[in-house]
């Protein structure tokens, strides 16, 4: 963690989390489906490439049903939303700043190269499930779904044995 943020304050997790809540169960109350982030990102994916390869992306079998405007759904705006309300957040608690979060035994290039790679194998494996983690978590958790309960037993039991692993570069 960066040294000039040590004496700076959170947001309360507890409000955090009955915040997400209320906005979880306003999204099925309202909309009649919860909430994800890879649907927002692919749709603003079909909207770059259609700037640029129109007809390509009209006949496309993925994105070519979406129409010609990708943009217009709601996992759009949840993404504005989010980016948009954590940069405030960032902002009003002076925690704004642009930066390589890595250990010293970790170069730039090395930890760009890493973060592109589980980008593109997060991105990839959403995609492929048809949805992300968040989706699976919170939308499915809160409906009691099996799989996703099993899901986020899984992340949690794969991270903490994954950090065993990366807790090195971290620490130095």
């Amino acid at each position: 963690m960066n040294e000039k943020w040590k004496d700076k304050k959170y947001l309360n997790p507890y409000l955090a989390g009955v915040g997400l809540g209320i906005t979880l169960f306003a999204s099925y109350l309202v909309l009649g489906t919860g909430l994800g982030a890879s649907g927002g990102i692919a749709r603003l994916a079909a909207f770059l490439e259609r700037s640029i390869f129109e007809s390509h992306v009209s006949s496309s079998e993925y994105f070519g049903k979406w129409g010609d405007n990708p943009l217009n759904y709601y996992l759009v705006f949840m993404l504005i939303g989010v980016l948009s309300g954590s940069f405030i957040s960032a902002l009003f608690s002076k925690r704004f700043q642009l930066f390589f979060e890595r250990g010293q035994s970790c170069s730039k290039f090395k930890r760009t190269i890493i973060v592109l790679i589980g980008g593109f194998l997060v991105g990839f494996a959403s995609r492929l499930a048809q949805g992300c983690t968040s989706g699976q978590a919170l939308s499915g958790g809160v409906l009691l779904l099996n799989g996703s309960l099993l899901f986020l037993l899984f992340v949690f039991v794969g991270g903490y044995a994954m950090a065993f692993f990366v807790r090195g570069q971290w620490n130095d």
